[in-house]
């Protein structure tokens, strides 16, 4: 970037304002990169408080793009509070990398209609009668429903006198004891002071933007990634920067050159299953995530809530860094039920009391009665038995998923390795009249909750492609359904 704040001070933006390094051939759109091209060079004093923007037709002239985009980024920038505007005047820079008092964050919008919006609440209630193809959740009779079961009326059972006060804020302290002994063994070394619980995995990831990111902040995510997390940074004011990532993992030369772009705040990154790819990352590219996070100084989220369903020894950013920049993100939806809702974060010492800190402030204490039903059923001795036979009837389940798609015309995205979820669809280019978000809108009229490719990317996919999860994917009525659109 040429020029500094102090050229871009005048009453009257200057004429020969710097183009910005917009690259029309990366993923992501151009309002996205505009956006956190300014925040970065606000955050880095490039331009100052009081700093006079180009006009909304200066700028499209300089930058070669249309005064749509440039007012949609203006607007989102003004949402962001990084700038104000002056009827009669322009815009602003209105507050500096110190600012203290952050502005309402923006709220998501997504690339989805309104119909296939309305899908979101079944594919997290389970209880709609359509079939749940979509879904982030197993057939209860998956999960060992006696174990679970039996664990919950046992934490019913919970003293008398604990249901004085709200528990304790880090979390019902046998499971994070528990917690830290499993994953010393199997991790690295890892103190119950260094646990805190949480309503799940959504609430970990929601402290940790909380708690370290501000409005403006340039988070890097996985593209295709989570899409619940998608909307949380948007919602918290931060720009999302995607990172592409495919059948052979993440794009290490783009992560490279959008840290140096872009000087992130920190990065979430699914090591093992990813969801919706259900691919892992191998130990030479979670080497090279570290080194890339330790040069440009950004932390690196591990959302690692499918690890129990891993092969062992795959790639782990916490035991290879010793959780000094890597925050790991852990839960039990996956292994036990996701109605109990209980999930950790397992990071340095020095950071869990801001965490604690802010958990306290927007929730107060998680609830002890699901974390005692947690507890009591993964000391259980049915309990790995059941974790390895679930690896295995998902691996199986996968690969069958997997063929049934391929005989539907319907191409993988990605090889999993394992895992509840298999992204398929069609190679043919997405259209306005066929694309993921039309298909589901007709599969939902069907009785089929799809998850369509536009739930999972920062921008429209190139192509239909869908999340399955596999213990639905083979269903005929899914598949009778899809033989037809192609």
């Amino acid at each position: 970037m040429a020029g500094t704040g102090e050229d871009l001070r005048a009453t009257k933006a200057d004429p020969a304002w710097p183009a910005l390094p917009i690259d029309r051939q990366r993923r992501g759109s151009l309002v996205d990169q505009i956006v956190a091209a300014i925040s970065g060079m606000v955050n880095r004093r490039e331009l100052r408080v009081g700093t006079k923007m180009p006009s909304v037709r200066q700028f499209a002239k300089v930058n070669a793009v249309s005064t749509f985009t440039v007012v949609e980024s203006y607007d989102r920038l003004l949402h962001l509070g990084v700038l104000s505007s002056r009827r009669g005047s322009g815009f602003f820079v209105a507050r500096g990398p110190d600012a203290t008092s952050p502005p309402c964050p923006t709220a998501f919008t997504g690339n989805l209609s309104a119909a296939v919006d309305a899908l979101t609440p079944d594919l997290y209630s389970g209880q709609s009668d359509a079939l749940p193809v979509g879904a982030g959740w197993l057939p209860p009779e998956w999960y060992g429903e006696s174990t679970i079961l039996d664990a919950v009326r046992h934490a019913m059972k919970i003293p008398a006198g604990r249901l004085r006060g709200y528990g304790h804020p880090l979390g019902f302290p046998s499971l994070r004891q528990h917690l830290a002994h499993t994953l010393s063994d199997e991790l690295c070394a890892v103190e119950a002071e260094q646990l805190l619980l949480t309503n799940g995995a959504t609430h970990a990831f929601d402290l940790v933007l909380r708690t370290l990111t501000r409005p403006g902040d340039v988070v890097f995510v996985e593209d295709p990634g989570y899409s619940n997390l998608l909307a949380l940074v948007r919602h918290h004011g931060c720009v999302p920067v995607g990172i592409p990532r495919g059948a052979a993992g993440l794009d290490m030369e783009a992560l490279a050159r959008e840290a140096e772009l872009h000087h992130p705040k920190l990065m979430f990154v699914n090591t093992v299953l990813q969801n919706p790819l259900g691919t892992s990352l191998s130990q030479a590219q979670a080497h090279r995530l570290l080194a890339l996070a330790e040069a440009f100084d950004f932390w690196l989220v591990e959302d690692d809530i499918y690890r129990e369903l891993a092969a062992p020894g795959e790639a782990s950013l916490a035991a290879m860094d010793g959780l000094r920049r890597v925050i790991r993100i852990g839960s039990f939806s996956k292994t036990l039920s996701p109605v109990l809702r209980v999930g950790s974060i397992c990071a340095s010492g020095s950071l869990i009391p801001e965490l604690v800190r802010v958990k306290m402030l927007t929730g107060l204490t998680t609830s002890e009665v699901n974390e005692r039903a947690v507890f009591d059923a993964i000391c259980s001795r049915a309990y790995r038995r059941q974790t390895e036979r679930l690896a295995q009837q998902l691996i199986e389940a996968g690969e069958r998923a997997q063929e049934k798609l391929v005989e539907a015309g319907l191409q993988p995205l990605a090889r999993p390795r394992g895992g509840m979820f298999v992204s398929a669809g069609w190679t043919s280019p997405a259209t306005a009249e066929r694309n993921g978000r039309t298909i589901a809108e007709r599969a939902l009229r069907a009785g089929i909750l799809l998850a369509p490719g536009e739930f999972f990317s920062l921008r429209p996919p190139q192509t239909p492609w869908f999340r399955f999860n596999v213990a639905y994917a083979h269903e005929p009525l899914l598949l009778d359904f899809l033989r037809a659109q192609s």
